[in-house]
């Protein structure tokens, strides 16, 4: 059973956005926060606001002036639920368009359907982890009512909450190749987009039936590398930019991108050195900082070595 905080009352139909106004009192004001403050939501500064919050499928967002301002496809449930009585306004759109912001796009199929993505290809430090996830017709919808979009929207503690309960109630597979794994790889492919159509076929022969709907975010300006990897296996595969935009390949990211932070700092505590996210100026630092403690060779045991930061950290030398 679907375990996922996903607001009640709807049925498996794409819910158009929708937006409510009101002018709350001070008191009201007061009781709001509270309330979310016990909720699921995920707070962010605004300017001229109070707050903003986001989750229960709805982003919320209190004026300092009073104003209250809730939009998302789960807007109706969350004013019934926190603001019963409200004189506000509520407007929901007619029209959906296809992709529009907080509305799930037309699905590319009535069948099951697997989405896959990727995290850490462009990290420095930490694995590569690869995801795929399979859901079933209606399923897709319910997430999008749920929250889960691209996990680069969200932060990293509402991955870390959230991947393990898609994990407990979708058919998955992960990938995670260790930074050794991967510099072995990488060197026998000479390629990132080779090695991870490899891996996207192996994920996707351990978890498709003949006839599922394969949705890979785009890695490639090559189309056909992920497309003759997919030979034989049955399965009609769509590429595109912004797959996440589709709940499967959403979700497949929020696993990739959680085993990407484990594995990272796991890692960073096995080595005694905090690794950084990313490629920029922070990776320098820790890489020196590694090399000094553990030698300039064994760089590739936590580092993916073919980046041009390879050459950046070494120039800062071994003490």
């Amino acid at each position: 059973m679907l375990r996922l905080p996903i607001p009640g009352g709807y049925s498996s139909k794409a819910m158009a956005q929708q937006t409510f106004t009101d002018k709350l009192s001070p008191e009201l004001q007061r009781k709001l926060r509270e309330q979310l403050n016990e909720g699921d939501f995920e707070f962010r500064s605004v300017d001229h606001a109070h707050f903003g919050a986001r989750g229960e499928g709805v982003v919320v967002t209190l004026y300092k002036s009073g104003k209250l301002v809730v939009q998302g496809g789960s807007t109706e449930m969350f004013v019934g639920r926190y603001l019963g009585g409200s004189d506000g306004k509520l407007v929901t759109s007619s029209t959906a368009s296809r992709g529009s912001k907080g509305e799930a796009p037309a699905p590319l199929t009535t069948g099951p359907e697997i989405g896959g993505d990727e995290s850490g290809k462009g990290d420095y430090f930490g694995p590569l982890c690869v995801a795929a996830i399979r859901l079933q017709p209606g399923d897709a919808e319910k997430l999008h009512a749920a929250g889960v979009t691209d996990s680069k929207k969200v932060t990293d503690k509402v991955i870390l909450r959230q991947a393990p309960i898609l994990r407990e109630n979708f058919a998955h597979v992960l990938r995670v190749l260790s930074p050794t794994e991967y510099n072995r790889r990488h060197t026998e492919t000479g390629n990132v987009a080779i090695l991870l159509s490899d891996l996207y076929r192996e994920l996707v022969s351990e978890l498709a039936s003949e006839g599922d709907h394969v949705i890979i975010d785009q890695f490639s300006k090559n189309e056909l590398r992920l497309k003759n990897a997919m030979k034989g296996l049955g399965v009609k595969l769509t590429q595109m930019h912004r797959a996440e935009v589709h709940a499967s390949v959403a979700a497949a990211s929020f696993l990739a991108r959680e085993a990407f932070l484990v594995g990272l700092k796991d890692l960073g505590e096995e080595v005694a050195v905090d690794l950084p996210k990313g490629a920029g100026s922070p990776v320098l630092v820790a890489g020196r900082e590694y090399v000094q403690i553990h030698g300039s060779g064994e760089l590739g045991r936590v580092a993916k070595i073919h980046f041009k930061t390879t050459v950046k950290v070494l120039e800062g030398g071994e003490q």
